[in-house]
């Protein structure tokens, strides 16, 4: 089972940014990734990474404004998020499983933190 803890949520104005973190404890390759629930709305996958591989995805609401990275010598995720909107204001939640190669959307990995709130409001 793979142990995941985020950090780093918080409140900005609209075009601010905001770095989220996830610290995983799992040595092999995994995918890793974040989703984000809204109240009313249904859970959405932000972006996700491959650690055996250079393989990303995003979604194409947050494509161009966010970036996901890990640092694999201090297990952890980031989610850079540039020119944040309204409508990123969400819980995020940081996911983890074990893969050999081919990711899910981050809402269906075993593992997952507790989530970090984030709010974009003037």
């Amino acid at each position: 089972q793979v142990q995941v803890m985020e950090s780093g949520g918080g409140s900005v104005q609209p075009g601010g940014s905001l770095r989220l973190s996830c610290t995983f404890s799992y040595t092999h390759s995994v995918c890793l990734g974040w989703f984000r629930q809204a109240p009313g709305k249904e859970r959405e996958g932000v972006a996700f990474v491959y650690t055996g591989g250079r393989t990303t995805w995003y979604a194409d609401s947050v494509k161009g404004r966010f970036t996901i990275s890990h640092d694999n010598a201090n297990n952890t995720v980031y989610l850079q998020m540039n020119s944040l909107k309204p409508e990123d204001t969400a819980m995020y939640y940081c996911a983890a499983e074990g893969s050999g190669g081919a990711c899910r959307m981050p809402y269906d990995y075993l593992n997952r933190g507790q989530g970090t709130q984030v709010t974009v409001s003037s």
